[in-house]
């Protein structure tokens, strides 16, 4: 099982870690020094061996009492310099002029054995300067939602926030209803958003912003430094991960639910999980937030209001960038998403060449799959499962419109048949792409249900089928099934 992960070796113990807090130094204008507020009675949920690999840490030590410790508030490193971060953003297109962490700290910035800094970012730990007249905690519920998301994103390949453990406790907390209060460790090279770069520019802290740039130019890309304008350099390249990360949202059937400018990473990385969802039955025009009335955060418009964003930050930038030449370099964002996106259908379909009519026939399925409740995960999987011709046979009935997928289904066996190969080597193609297990919100709920009764079985047994979600796992065939009509329709919103 190492082999899985980046364990290297010695492995670490909790009290080895070795801390280089970088943005901490960049001082008071950015952050503010707070310590958490302990959690009663912790005990730990769930942990992920993969993401403590990150940190070269021992996965025997997740078993310990000063973990629970540590990821509770009870206890710190002595190089730990807990800070509440300050930014701004616009949410659902209104800016805020001050955000900042209001539940939420970052500890410190871990060094691992290959140099790589990591975050350690406790979500959940109390109230900040920042807290809005909210009481700074997290809830069991939204935090085994974030805690899952994080690590299965990752094993699709999506780039996201990575999540290393959930603590519980018995510390009450209100919401619509009294809840318990936890805590969630999570990881990531950096906790920068576009709502830092907003919050300085708009408060005309031009100076801080120079600052800040500079100091996201060399920990984050120094590769652009040896650019003519290192940052145009750098938001051209934040646009081209955002295409990529947007075009991968967009393949698997992702929806965040909240992109407001304070929620995008900048390093193009999926972030700040809050009432997200997987697409069961195809709707391009899902809401999976329950708070969002006007469909701002659709599933399709995650496309434009990712561009919607960039130009938030573009804006930010104007001090420093041309303005030309952010427009420019804005206009790349839909070709390159465009081209990701694909790229990534053509393998989900099986097909490893390109064809001018590939686009067409991408568009083609999609739209035959609204409105005809095909579940979108299990079509692709059963794709592949099947000879092309037996596979689209099987799947037909699904389809509202027989004639307009017979004709889809007649053009994809010639697409096919021009690929050539086997159907060995097809599946295999197929089902390295199409996952089997999709973390879909009916699973999670259960997960949650049994873990506020005291039972964190099946979220670590859900955990563990997601962490390797394109291989069939014996025994675990209740999660690959379509979900039932309730799970269909949870009412996800952003209370955490």
């Amino acid at each position: 099982m190492l082999g899985l992960f980046r364990w290297s070796l010695p492995l670490k113990a909790l009290a080895d870690l070795v801390f280089d807090n970088r943005f901490a130094r960049l001082g008071e204008a950015f952050s503010t020094a707070v310590l958490p507020e302990p959690l009663d009675e912790p005990r730990l949920v769930v942990a992920s061996p993969a993401a403590m690999a990150l940190l070269d840490l021992d996965p025997a030590e997740a078993d310990s009492e000063l973990f629970a410790q540590l990821f509770s508030g009870h206890k710190l490193w002595s190089e730990a310099e807990p800070r509440a971060m300050v930014y701004a953003g616009h949410q659902f297109g209104v800016y805020n002029p001050r955000l900042g962490d209001g539940r939420g700290l970052l500890l410190g910035e871990v060094v691992n054995t290959a140099g790589e800094h990591w975050d350690l970012h406790l979500k959940g730990a109390g109230q900040t300067p920042y807290s809005r007249m909210g009481d700074g905690r997290a809830v069991l519920r939204s935090s085994i939602r974030e805690f899952l998301a994080s690590e299965y994103l990752h094993a699709l390949g999506i780039p996201t926030s990575r999540a290393l453990c959930v603590t519980g406790s018995s510390t009450p907390v209100w919401r619509e209803r009294q809840e318990s209060g936890a805590m969630l460790l999570r990881l990531a090279p950096s906790h920068v958003r576009f709502g830092h770069f907003e919050y300085f520019y708009y408060s005309n802290q031009h100076e801080r912003l120079r600052e800040l740039g500079e100091h996201v130019l060399a920990c984050h890309f120094a590769d652009c430094l040896a650019a003519e304008n290192p940052w145009a350099a750098m938001f051209r390249e934040i646009v081209e991960r955002n295409a990529e990360l947007i075009a991968k949202w967009q393949a698997y059937g992702f929806c965040h639910g909240v992109m407001n400018s304070d929620n995008m990473s900048i390093l193009g990385i999926t972030f700040d999980y809050g009432p997200y969802a997987f697409l069961d039955d195809f709707d391009a025009r899902h809401v999976c937030n329950h708070s969002d009335d006007s469909g701002r955060y659709s599933f399709t418009n995650q496309v434009p209001i990712a561009h919607w964003n960039l130009a938030a930050l573009a804006q930010a930038l104007t001090p420093f960038v041309p303005v030309e030449q952010l427009r420019e370099t804005l206009g790349l964002f839909l070709p390159l998403y465009q081209a990701h996106h694909l790229d990534l259908m053509r393998r989900r379909l099986g097909l490893t060449t390109a064809d001018e009519r590939d686009a067409a026939l991408v568009e083609r399925l999609l739209e035959l799959m609204q409105g005809s409740a095909v579940d979108y995960s299990l079509f692709f999987r059963r794709l592949g499962e099947r000879a092309a011709n037996d596979a689209l046979l099987q799947l037909r009935e699904e389809f509202v419109d027989l004639a307009g997928f017979d004709q889809w289904g007649h053009d994809y066996l010639a697409r096919v048949a021009q690929e050539g190969g086997t159907q060995q080597e097809r599946q295999a193609r197929m089902h390295a792409v199409n996952p089997l297990y999709v973390l879909r919100n009916y699973l999670a709920q259960n997960a949650i249900s049994a873990a506020e009764q005291g039972d964190y079985a099946p979220v670590r047994e859900l955990h563990a089928v997601l962490s390797q979600p394109f291989t069939e796992q014996p025994g675990m065939q209740r999660y690959t099934e379509r979900p039932p009509e309730w799970g269909k329709h949870l009412e996800i919103s952003c209370s955490s």
